[in-house]
């Protein structure tokens, strides 16, 4: 005969674990603070989902508790496994480069003042006058400008100084459905010669002034017409434009540049 013996005592539960307790044993994401009183992730190694998730929910509960607001989270390429969850947890894009994704979230029951991504970029003509009063012009291959003809300045974007330089030695351009503030950077050439890139240039070559401003796309765009006479003007000295102030930052460590009027430039030097 089988006896079988079931027990009449009670199932005792096990107690839940306090909210800190639970966040020493799963752990927070490493953060540092802004200066606006929210955080800073950079997620930088990788890790599986699940894990990832608990730890973003913990450290969350604790930004809520410190009273932090805006919560920034930079995930790289290498992580957009991450993405998908993150975005669950109601984070949302922010922006995105080459090689990392943004997302934020704001935390308090109060109006998001989280700020939008850039809403302009800089977009830079390189100007390149020889001493004949020849300029430096190109054809591009692809883009807006492609088989119409067209001659036109090297054009591009980034930094002001950097990329009146680098733009001459490599043509690129772009549009990113944003406003443009343009730039035209008048600069003197070391060389006659010209080393087009192949991929994005069709051809290249030094034009007289007035041949590149007589064009009829120059004559019928005001914006193209209103610059290349502003450039004929200041080969003829006749227009002062901005210079470039090399300026040190807070920190002493990097050096910036500021753009003024000439003559304001040089009122600021002599006081």
């Amino acid at each position: 005969m089988e006896i079988s013996f079931t027990s009449s005592l009670p199932t005792m539960k096990q107690p839940k674990p306090d909210a800190e307790k639970t966040f020493q044993q799963i752990g927070l994401l490493n953060a540092v603070e802004d200066s606006y009183g929210g955080v800073k992730v950079d997620v930088e190694e990788s890790m599986d989902c699940n894990v990832y998730v608990h730890l973003l929910r913990a450290s969350t509960t604790q930004w809520r508790k410190q009273g932090k607001k805006g919560v920034w989270i930079k995930l790289p390429i290498q992580l957009a496994n991450l993405v998908e969850p993150t975005v669950k947890e109601g984070f949302r894009y922010h922006h995105a480069e080459s090689d990392y994704l943004m997302l934020v979230q704001w935390i308090p029951e109060t109006p998001d003042t989280l700020p939008a991504n850039a809403s302009h970029t800089v977009g830079i003509g390189a100007f390149v006058i020889n001493d004949t009063g020849e300029v430096l012009v190109v054809q591009e291959k692809n883009g807006a400008f492609k088989g119409k003809g067209v001659w036109k300045f090297p054009t591009g974007g980034e930094d002001i100084c950097k990329a009146a330089i680098r733009e001459v030695k490599e043509e690129t351009d772009g549009f990113f459905g944003k406003s443009d503030l343009f730039f035209v950077c008048m600069l003197r050439p070391l060389s006659s010669d010209i080393n087009k890139q192949a991929s994005e240039i069709e051809a290249a070559q030094w034009m007289p002034i007035e041949e590149y401003i007589a064009q009829p796309y120059n004559q019928k765009h005001e914006s193209f017409k209103n610059i290349a006479k502003i450039c004929l003007s200041k080969s003829k000295r006749n227009y002062t434009g901005f210079s470039a102030v090399p300026m040190a930052s807070s920190s002493g460590k990097k050096t910036s540049y500021s753009y003024f009027n000439k003559l304001q430039a040089e009122n600021e030097k002599s006081s």
